[in-house]
């Protein structure tokens, strides 16, 4: 039984009858968080004109299964694109708290992930990472629709790495969120 799990997912031939696939349940369920990503658009500056450019019938994020979602009850990415504000830093963990697990979170621009331009200014958060874990960080000021597409082929990637078996629930550092918001 140890040799036919070893060699799965795979596809077995010569059967009567036709072919048969032998998979886990483990990479169905992976495959199905990897290849249906459903965001919770969370735009907040100039940076959101682009994720909403990605959209667009040029780029058509929809054909990777990448479909928007208003509700965080509903989504499973947190796309924050623009300046983090610290009056934003409480509804954004609350919103982040809302999503089910497995939820991930993309940073879109330099004011997401640094502060950007407004880095000195007392009111803005310095990164998005302060207040929810970050999995993806999208440099630019603003990023192109492009970069956005190239950041959920390497979310996917990150998905596909992950276990079900391996990963469990998180942790409760992981939902408190990355590290303190005074820090």
């Amino acid at each position: 039984m140890g040799m036919i799990l070893e060699k799965l997912p795979g596809l077995t031939k010569g059967l009567p009858g036709g072919e048969l696939v032998l998979t886990t349940a483990d990479y169905l369920i992976d495959l199905g968080r990897r290849q249906s990503m459903w965001p919770m658009t969370f735009g907040l500056a100039c940076c959101a004109i682009e994720m909403m450019a990605s959209y667009a019938s040029r780029l058509d994020f929809d054909r990777m299964g990448v479909i928007p979602r208003a509700s965080p009850r509903q989504a499973d990415v947190m796309i924050v694109a623009g300046t983090v504000c610290k009056k934003m830093a409480d509804p954004i963990l609350e919103i982040y708290h809302q999503m089910p697990e497995p939820r991930f979170v993309i940073s879109m621009g330099s004011c997401a992930n640094c502060g950007g331009p407004y880095y000195d200014s007392y009111s803005v958060v310095k990164g998005v990472d302060r207040i929810v874990p970050v999995d993806v960080y999208i440099a630019g000021c603003p990023p192109r629709p492009e970069a956005l597409q190239y950041a959920v082929i390497k979310l996917q990637e990150k998905i596909k790495r992950m276990s079900l078996a391996k990963e469990g629930l998180a942790t409760p550092q992981m939902e408190k969120g990355s590290r303190p918001f005074g820090a």
